[in-house]
């Protein structure tokens, strides 16, 4: 179809008025076409069909350059014919209201998401087919790695919308995720280039991962031991017993295009992360943990606040305007709280924003939290202080073929031998309260966070106690009662790593690795239905993949 089968112009209003998009024979001009085919009816010596236009009425375009194009005089086009223009601007009412151009470089099929004024753009016009199958992009040029060419409208009534800053996406099941800020849409062609991939690390049923709600996360402000120290992040996920690579397949599918779900209290496909980290002065009120929040030039989501009454730093998703400066003040939408800027830094951020996965591990984006728990040595952190955080290497020795009843120790190994004087006791246990054990030199990293010591009694027994903690050189036990047979300076001690009795067909701990550790096990059971001859291995190793023994069990009958 040319042109003029497209087009109509009734007084000053200039209307498409061909086959809709996703329709055989939909057409779609370039600026430069739009303004030769208004020129050429305004030199008509008089008008013809449905065009009332002629040499007598007044100029209705102006040519600045092929990409430039201002309607003159009142001519006018409206939000739907604009959707049937490319490769340039189009100017009207004077500059009050502007549809500026973009051209996405990606490749074909690419789902393109538009984020403007602090929503996702609904009608996504510029994706020819809909959400769901595969995307077909308006006005594509593959030969030049063009995927889309279309134009927005960027300012209306007078004013921007939004400063004329969009961000473009791409947020589709199974690809990669990105986006390109345009900042400011100028007059003719505004380019944004985007990755659009298939995603190695996305390939599960999108239906399957819509069960995964097992995943979970804890929203706000939170502090995660990720390396020995208590560091702040914006989010606990915890991927209970699925794996690392699921919960980044479930974040996408909670971010994807789309979306029904929300995050922080946005839209998901509206939500990208901590964009802008801000130092503050506490004024007044209690914030929400999360809330909307505005300010003189602009308005955000706070996704955490380090003191909702007395805070030093907030982190926040911008949604519209541009970022705080000093000397303005935040307001909590919800809360009415406030406080008083003193400096801002912009974060990047990843696509998506829950950071990279490389199958077996996670490099998360900025200030994403994961339940310590879920973390092995390969994952990666990046803490709302911006500092890396890299989880230890946690391993777990087993003890298997048990039955329940079995009596098990699994002790240091010297020698052949269980270490009995692994430790020494610094300093005389006395008295009846004895909450905390003081040995000579440093306790191993590798030694559990909770469990038992036996400490050498001066009666000789060797007495197994509780910790519930250590540092240092200090184990910190229940309350024991050492007024009657006391522990004496120098007396042994060791940890019983295990020290229990079977409940089960298994027994094991968990622990920080550090270097490979000989362990001594043994394994007695004495009932008279099932007893077994003393099971024991001298030396069992626990490695940098953790350790097994499984007992031989010989009947003692």
């Amino acid at each position: 179809m040319a042109i003029g089968d497209d087009f109509s112009i009734t007084g000053l209003d200039i209307r498409y008025i061909g086959a809709a998009h996703g329709i055989t024979g939909a057409g779609y001009y370039t600026t430069i076409e739009f303004h030769r085919w208004l020129q050429d009816l305004a030199d008509n010596i008089s008008a013809s069909g449905d065009d009332y236009m002629d040499i007598t009425l007044n100029t209705p375009s102006d040519r600045s350059t092929d990409n430039i194009i201002a309607l003159l005089n009142g001519y006018n086009i409206d939000d739907a014919s604009s959707e049937h223009l490319y490769n340039g601007s189009i100017i009207q009412a004077g500059g009050d209201v502007i549809y500026d151009a973009l051209q996405i470089i990606s490749n074909p099929g690419t789902g393109l998401l538009i984020i403007q004024n602090g929503i996702v753009l609904t009608n996504d016009f510029w994706n020819e087919t809909p959400f769901g199958a595969s995307f077909s992009g308006l006005n594509p040029d593959t030969a030049n790695g063009i995927s889309h060419r279309f134009m927005l409208k960027v300012r209306t009534a007078g004013a921007d919308i939004d400063g004329r800053r969009i961000v473009t996406a791409t947020r589709d099941w199974g690809k990669s995720y990105s986006e390109f800020r345009v900042n400011g849409t100028g007059r003719g062609i505004n380019v944004a280039a985007l990755a659009y991939t298939d995603d190695v690390n996305n390939t599960t049923d999108i239906g399957t991962v819509a069960g995964w709600t097992a995943i979970t996360n804890t929203e706000g402000y939170v502090e995660l031991d990720i390396d020995g120290t208590l560091e702040p992040f914006y989010s606990e996920w915890d991927r209970d017993t699925l794996t690392v690579n699921d919960l980044y397949e479930r974040t996408k599918w909670l971010s994807r295009y789309g979306t029904a779900s929300t995050l922080y209290g946005l839209a998901g496909d509206l939500f990208r992360g901590v964009t802008h980290d801000v130092t503050v002065t506490a004024d007044l009120g209690t914030f929400d943990a999360v809330e909307p929040v505005f300010w003189a030039t602009g308005t955000g989501q706070m996704l955490a606040i380090n003191s909702p009454t007395a805070p030093t730093r907030i982190w926040l998703q911008i949604l519209t305007g541009t970022a705080p400066v000093a000397a303005q003040v935040i307001e909590g939408t919800t809360s009415g709280a406030t406080a008083d800027v003193v400096s801002t830094v912009e974060r990047a951020i990843p696509t998506p924003f829950i950071g990279t996965s490389i199958g077996g591990a996670i490099l998360a984006g900025y200030g994403v939290g994961i339940t310590p728990l879920s973390l092995t040595k390969d994952d990666r952190l990046l803490d709302l202080n911006a500092v890396p955080r890299t989880p230890p290497n946690l391993v777990t020795f087993t003890v298997t073929n048990l039955l329940s009843g079995d009596t098990v120790t699994v002790g240091p190994s010297q020698a052949s031998a269980l270490d009995v004087d692994q430790f020494t006791l610094n300093g005389a246990l006395t008295g009846a309260a004895v909450t905390s054990v003081v040995v000579n030199g440093a306790i191993p990293s590798d030694t559990p966070a909770t469990g038992f010591i036996r400490i050498q009694r001066d009666s000789g027994r060797r007495l197994r106690t509780e910790y519930t903690s250590y540092t240092g050189s200090t184990f910190t036990i229940v309350s024991t009662d050492f007024s009657v047979d006391e522990a004496a300076d120098a007396n042994e001690v060791y940890i019983g790593y295990i020290d229990d009795v079977s409940a089960g067909t298994s027994m094991s701990f968990t622990t920080v690795y550090l270097a490979p550790r000989n362990l001594f096990v043994r394994v007695r059971r004495a009932d008279p239905a099932t007893a077994i001859k003393t099971f024991q291995q001298e030396v069992a190793v626990l490695g940098v993949a953790g350790g097994n023994v499984a007992i031989t069990r010989i009947s003692d009958l």
